[in-house]
């Protein structure tokens, strides 16, 4: 490669020769080792870890960005102060295709060039798949994103990647994500995050763009039956199941009748909430196949409502916890008992085990120590509590993160109204119209499921097609299951 003639009197100093420049091509050269170290590493090895990911895809080629621009700018500094001083500059350069060695060397270069051009375009291809996938989600900010990816982990949609509902298709969410993604880091870095994590309420892309990528809630489902086991908290732990027809219907005439739970967004229901948690809920709208529209205030609630401050309500209403469920104590407990992995046999070990889930603790190596403590000496010599201990431990590590703050008490989950209000949010029989005619119906308990039988032993075998009155356990109470129900009892 050849220089203009005409400049080629006395010496001529390289721009290259600085530290700036110097100490950029030195970053920028230990950047793309390091890419292509990490990523043979990334792309052999028979294990998955976040953290090389990040360094690969996230942290080599900033390296590498920043020392070419770093020498970047050492050329042009370099070349002002030669300016500045009036010396002599580099030649410019003339590429004469005649000359063998320019061939060569242009060669070499227009070589180079298309193999950096396809590292970063392999580069920046996994860096986009790895910032969507799960690992980056759940692992890369191992602290903060914990509770989260240990209830996804342990979730019904635990096959689904994080991306497929917090963002969906479409390039508009995405950009939204990565736009509060760097806020997030940024929050992560300077430790400005709230604890626990709230969840994205307003923030969520709608259902109907996402969850009904895959679910059609409109389709006829008619009845689902479940059994719910549950242990009394008396000495003998006395066993109580329920077994009932959910009433999960659908929303398409065509399919089947259009009734069920599954009526409510198969049709226009709009609400205000007064909190953000739309626990509270004081006026709803309901527009019918004809157009009509209706709406049901609480006693007390006579504000006007601007549309806008109206939802519609979607699968999230009900389903609000899909994919990160934290299991009641009461629940785990339950299960755990109903499988065996805690000996029912032993007395009063439903409310033992309670009692230790429940205790306030800093951090999971002191709660496990307490509930293996609090267990062993409430039945001493007892070979049957080890197996107990272990299985109330499990359910520890599962559903409580005392460094994040996190636990079920803190995330009101919708399905259902056993430990928050849920239905009854509507279903409360006090939403009525302007002139009282007409109310929201209240819910009871064959409102939306039919008992068909309750108790145990033989009580379960004894089945009631048309349903049974719900039988409380001990004393008969009235108002709502989450008056007394708390998820700790």
């Amino acid at each position: 490669m050849n220089t203009d003639p005409s400049a080629n009197s006395g010496p001529r100093p390289s721009l290259l020769r600085n530290w700036i420049t110097l100490t950029g091509l030195v970053i920028a050269l230990g950047g793309l080792f390091s890419f292509l170290l990490l990523f043979l590493v990334d792309t052999m090895a028979h294990f998955s870890n976040p953290y090389v990911g990040i360094l690969t895809y996230l942290v080599a080629p900033a390296f590498l960005i920043f020392g070419l621009l770093l020498a970047l700018a050492g050329i042009l500094r370099a070349r002002h102060k030669l300016a500045g001083k009036g010396a002599l500059l580099p030649p410019k350069v003339v590429l004469d295709f005649r000359n063998p060695r320019d061939r060569r060397n242009l060669a070499f270069f227009l070589t180079g060039t298309v193999l950096f051009l396809f590292l970063s375009a392999v580069g920046s291809y996994q860096t986009y798949h790895f910032t969507e996938s799960t690992q980056f989600c759940g692992q890369a900010c191992h602290t903060v994103m914990k509770p989260e990816l240990v209830t996804y982990q342990q979730g019904p949609h635990a096959r689904v990647g994080c991306v497929e509902c917090h963002i969906g298709p479409g390039a508009t969410w995405f950009v939204k994500s990565k736009l509060s993604g760097t806020y997030q880091v940024y929050a992560t870095a300077f430790d400005k995050f709230p604890r626990p994590i709230p969840t994205p309420i307003k923030n969520l892309r709608p259902a109907r763009e996402t969850c009904e990528q895959c679910h059609w809630p409109e389709k006829f489902s008619g009845n689902l039956e479940r059994t719910y086991a549950y242990f009394l908290g008396d000495e003998t732990n006395t066993p109580f199941a329920v077994r009932m027809l959910m009433k999960v219907g659908g929303g398409r005439p065509d399919h089947g009748p259009v009734s069920g739970i599954h009526w409510h967004v198969a049709n226009k229901v709009e609400y205000y909430a007064t909190d953000a948690a739309r626990q509270t809920i004081p006026f709803i709208r309901v527009t019918d196949s004809e157009g009509k529209v209706t709406e049901y205030r609480t006693p007390r609630f006579t504000n006007d409502v601007a549309q806008a401050d109206l939802r519609t309500m979607d699968c999230m209403d009900c389903h609000n916890r899909p994919a990160h469920r934290y299991q009641t104590p009461s629940d785990a407990v339950n299960l755990a008992m109903s499988q065996g992995r805690i000996d029912p046999t032993l007395p009063y070990i439903k409310t033992n085990a309670l009692y230790a889930l429940t205790l306030t603790y800093t951090n999971e190596s002191e709660a496990l120590a307490s509930i293996a403590a609090i267990l062993t000496d409430r039945y001493p010599g007892e070979p049957r509590i080890q197996p107990a201990i272990q299985a109330v431990q499990s359910i520890y590590q599962r559903n409580f993160f005392p460094e994040m703050k996190a636990n079920w008490s803190v995330y009101p989950d919708n399905i259902g109204h056993m430990e928050w209000p849920g239905c009854f949010r509507c279903h409360d029989g006090s939403h009525k119209t302007a002139d009282g005619s007409r109310s929201v119906k209240a819910s009871d308990c064959n409102a939306c499921h039919t008992i068909l039988a309750q108790g145990h032993g033989p009580e379960l075998e004894q089945l009631t097609p048309s349903g049974q009155p719900f039988k409380h356990p001990g004393d008969e109470v009235d108002g709502a299951c989450n008056d007394c129900h708390t998820g700790g009892l």
